[in-house]
């Protein structure tokens, strides 16, 4: 049987050693895990992803959602663009009622909270490199509560783009920041900022940090 090839996408170094060390130690038996490239910014693991031709060279990648360069959101919808077949399981510290849902509508193959144990991480990683999509019990609540809501409510029915406005912004991110951030002109930020202020129901970015710290969004994930 075949090795499972694998990219690390994260900015951290000690995350990146701890998903190496755990994909190693637990094959049991299973084609091993390999990690074929790491990489700690968005446009890094375009490249790496690139360099190893696809699927040609990987089975799996493992993409962080907060990447320095080019948001791991932002890179998901790349690799679906240019890569559509090649699996991507989403890692962040945020419950998955917070972005699994996010992340799957955009392409994701799986989303897994990098506080979920050795086995689970190991499962997740074996089941999408499968052509499978791993969805643990929490991450499967949070899609049907967005079944149920519909089209949603409040910050669910931000698109990509205003989501990640709306992130910065709860984070006290000025539009000019924001804007140079992203690469966007302020006037484009302050519209993307009035539609996110509308659709949450705020008046002001002080009433939107309160909204964005009582959803528990408030910064960028990790």
């Amino acid at each position: 049987m075949s090795d499972i090839r694998v990219l690390i996408g994260d900015d951290h170094r000690i995350v990146r050693e701890g998903l190496k060390q755990m994909l190693g130690d637990l094959s049991n038996g299973l084609p091993a895990m390999v990690v074929r490239a790491e990489a700690q910014t968005g446009p890094e693991v375009l490249e790496a992803v690139q360099s190893l031709g696809g699927p040609e060279g990987l089975d799996v990648v493992l993409l962080d959602i907060a990447l320095p360069g080019r948001d791991g959101l932002d890179v998901l919808q790349a690799l679906r663009k240019q890569w559509p077949s090649l699996p991507v399981l989403m890692l962040s510290t945020y419950p998955e009622k917070q972005y699994a849902v996010r992340c799957i509508k955009l392409g994701a193959s799986g989303y897994l909270n990098k506080s979920a144990d050795a086995d689970d991480m190991v499962g997740a990683v074996r089941k999408v490199a499968a052509g499978g999509l791993y969805v643990s019990a929490a991450a499967a609540e949070a899609l049907a509560t967005a079944v149920g809501k519909g089209a949603g409510q409040g910050a669910e029915m931000l698109s990509h783009r205003e989501h990640q406005v709306y992130r910065l912004l709860s984070a006290g991110h000025s539009v000019s920041e924001i804007g140079a951030q992203l690469g966007l002109a302020p006037n484009t930020v302050s519209t993307y900022r009035a539609r996110i202020l509308e659709k949450t129901g705020t008046k002001n970015d002080v009433e939107l940090a309160l909204y964005a710290e009582r959803h528990g969004k408030q910064g960028a994930p990790g």
